[in-house]
């Protein structure tokens, strides 16, 4: 399911930090734009003279549900997250804040993801029974996509980190993607129970060990299956999933480069490349990380969602869809419920 697909406007809206990422206001303010012709209402913060510029140039843009709140400060992509913890006017802090009181349903932003995660960690704390949030992603694969997380927050984890995280994605996945049962995937370096680390060996046990108490495990996985789509969920540490995100999308650039050269290597592969170009196109759409737009932080007490700095407005209009459907189908509250009382113990200590 796209992120457009059953996006409606919420009673709150969301927070974007329109100063962060790469570019600055531009992509951001026109995706606000775009999610707020499909009807998300959407909190523009930062430098609000800068703001209304860049909002004056699409016409009919002041009839459209977007407001803007004015911050003077922001975080660039330079500069170390623990400075969220003195910057309280910085345009992400501003956002996890709107959130916090009640003001906006989720913050969104594109710039400094360090930054974004400590801001949010430290504004709406972890969920209980939680002990560290992930950031959970999506990579394109045989059949749809697989949901891989943690991407990049936790390098150094602990087995019951694992079960905690596809008990997440599981009602992420539920929520967002209408998925009953998702699978669940442990990553390692052999389908075999006793292949892997020891931290790997012991997360497959306590992995078993729920396998039918909100978490339906399938085993282990390698590499290549998170690309087959063995599984709709794989579990990895934070350190193992980046240099799998970081991977995969050095690969497509490569690939695609690859593709192109040969094409244009001569006069029939020119005219083969002008019969397969819509085919080729549809391709490039499929992996385009834009279509999903942002990665959610999963695992706080709010909705932060953290894309990536280059990002496109398609990739902003998205991710505000994104976290507008994950307000409207109460993830949250039902991440909470999944965690509370009479929940399955997810540590390798109870039970």
């Amino acid at each position: 399911m796209s992120a457009e697909a059953g996006a409606a406007a919420g009673s709150l809206p969301i927070a974007l930090d329109a100063a962060g990422g790469d570019h600055g206001a531009v992509p951001n303010v026109e995706g606000a734009v775009l999610a707020a012709r499909a009807g998300v209402s959407v909190l523009l913060v930062g430098e609000r003279v800068a703001l209304h510029a860049e909002l004056g140039k699409f016409p009919g843009s002041a009839a459209l549900p977007l407001e803007i709140v004015d911050a003077s400060d922001v975080i660039g992509m330079e500069e170390h997250a623990s400075d969220v913890r003195s910057r309280t006017g910085a345009s992400i802090n501003i956002c996890t804040r709107l959130v916090k009181e009640g003001r906006a349903a989720a913050a969104v932003s594109m710039g400094h993801s360090g930054a974004t995660m400590a801001s949010a960690l430290l504004t709406f704390g972890r969920i209980k029974g939680v002990e560290r949030p992930a950031i959970l992603t999506h990579l394109p694969a045989r059949g749809g996509m697989t949901t891989l997380l943690d991407a990049g927050a936790n390098a150094d984890v602990k087995a019951s980190y694992y079960a905690q995280w596809a008990r997440l994605a599981t009602v992420y996945l539920k929520v967002l993607e209408d998925q009953d049962s998702p699978t669940v995937g442990l990553l390692s370096i052999g389908e075999e129970d006793h292949k892997g680390s020891a931290l790997v060996i012991e997360a497959h046990a306590l992995l078993r060990g729920l396998h039918g108490h909100g978490i339906n495990f399938h085993g282990n996985v390698e590499g290549r299956d998170i690309f087959l789509g063995t599984t709709d969920i794989v579990v990895t540490d934070g350190f193992t999933g980046n240099v799998v995100l970081k991977l995969a999308e050095g690969e497509a650039r490569v690939m695609f480069g690859w593709i192109r050269d040969a094409l244009n290597s001569g006069l029939k592969s020119k005219l083969g490349g002008l019969l397969v170009r819509g085919s080729l196109r549809g391709l490039a759409e499929r992996m385009d990380p834009s279509t999903y737009g942002a990665s959610i932080l999963i695992g706080v007490k709010g909705l932060a969602f953290i894309g990536h700095g280059g990002a496109n407005a398609t990739a902003v209009k998205n991710a505000l869809l994104r976290a507008s459907r994950a307000h409207e189908g109460r993830l949250l509250p039902r991440l909470e419920v999944a965690f509370g009382e009479g929940a399955a113990p997810l540590t390798g200590t109870e039970g």
